[in-house]
């Protein structure tokens, strides 16, 4: 009798200890726990979307200074990386043979002015012999042609003595515009000609700087689509925003620019195109050769932008947490784009406006579990959005 008591308790244990371990099991399941996430009802904004590109800088004008006569750098009047204006003397050739040609082309004038006067003595002597018929008209003609011989001989040698100053003036080299001074390769006693490989120097006029960049075919054909109609490239890019440039210490330049080219033809290696932007550059900070980043900003209005960390990843799609009327959860995938404005991803597909989200991604909720909304203010999500 003991025996069958104690056997029936035992079983009765057995018993009450299944059923309380299925009623665990049952709370765990989804669909039944009940939690409290910060949500998000999603509302349309503005935003501005930056596109940069690796950019290079090059001056307005990249001026090299090479000698037009040979002879050997007497004088440097600058130094490397000095700042010139348009017509400061640069440097002095030392090179007498056309000092001497001056000479020699001054000497022929003085010759030639003596022959010609002398053959102007020749026709007025003749020319009243001939009209008094003391001698024939041959002789005054053959005066009057050596006489326009002479002339031209002196003619002929004016311009040698404006050849040979011509060439003298090529030992004084100034420079053709104001910039800065590039590297000097050739020192005092160097030989140079007009043949030598490298310049004297190179004059970089910084006054203006153009940033070089480069658009793939996708963005050149969304930059075409839009000049389809009545409007052409050129009035897109006239209606472009201003862009900025970012410097390689990371700082903002202190001036905007502007997009004024597009250049016609595909690199088929890159399969971009170069584009290029024009900045002023009145204190000379930016220097040719540089390289930056070109900010181009795209302002996007009534726009769903969701925090990038209401979102994850998985197998390369990116999904939120959306949660229905019933405070049911359900992980929806998003298309975004590929450009971010700051913190916020900008959906193009698979929430829409009054959508309610969970703001914190953990990646582990599955689809069905009930939770408990905790509304959290847009005003406060969106304020560091600009």
């Amino acid at each position: 009798m003991i025996r069958n008591l104690f056997f029936m308790g035992f079983v009765g244990c057995i018993i009450l200890a299944s059923c309380g371990g299925k009623k665990q099991q049952s709370a765990g399941a989804p669909g039944t726990q009940v939690l409290g996430y910060k949500v998000l009802e999603l509302q349309p904004h503005s935003a501005t979307l930056n596109v940069d590109y690796p950019a290079s800088i090059q001056g307005q004008q990249n001026i090299e200074i090479r000698p037009k006569v040979d002879g050997y750098v007497e004088k440097i009047f600058v130094d490397e990386g000095s700042i010139v204006t348009k017509g400061q003397l640069l440097f002095k050739i030392n090179a007498p043979q056309y000092e001497q040609e001056v000479r020699t082309a001054r000497a022929g004038i003085k010759t030639g002015e003596a022959d010609l006067a002398l053959a102007r003595m020749q026709v007025n002597k003749v020319k009243p012999l001939v009209e008094k018929d003391i001698i024939s008209k041959y002789e005054l003609e053959s005066a009057e042609y050596t006489q326009q011989s002479k002339a031209a001989a002196l003619a002929q040698a004016k311009a040698a003595l404006a050849n040979a100053q011509v060439n003298l003036g090529y030992t004084t080299i100034t420079s053709p515009v104001s910039g800065v001074i590039g590297s000097l390769p050739f020192k005092l006693g160097s030989l140079v000609n007009g043949t030598t490989t490298d310049p004297l120097t190179t004059v970089y006029n910084t006054a203006n700087v153009y940033a070089y960049f480069a658009m793939n075919e996708k963005q050149l054909l969304d930059l075409n689509r839009d000049s389809t109609g009545t409007r052409s490239l050129k009035a897109v890019i006239s209606k472009m925003p201003n862009v900025s440039l970012i410097l390689s210490d990371g700082t903002t330049y202190e001036h905007t620019g502007r997009v004024e080219t597009v250049n016609g033809l595909i690199n088929t290696a890159t399969g971009a195109a170069n584009v290029r932007a024009n900045f002023v550059n009145p204190r000379g900070l930016i220097r040719s050769g540089s390289s930056a980043t070109l900010r181009i900003p795209n302002i996007i209005k009534d726009a769903i932008l969701v925090p990038q960390s209401a979102t994850y990843e998985l197998q390369d799609k990116r999904f939120v947490y959306v949660v229905d009327a019933q405070n049911k959860v359900k992980n929806v995938a998003v298309k975004v784009m590929d450009n971010t404005a700051g913190q916020f991803y900008v959906v193009t597909q698979g929430v829409k406006t009054g959508d309610k989200i969970i703001l914190e991604s953990s990646g582990n909720i599955a689809d069905g579990t009930i939770v408990k909304p905790i509304i959290v203010s847009a005003a406060s999500v969106y304020s560091a959005l600009k």
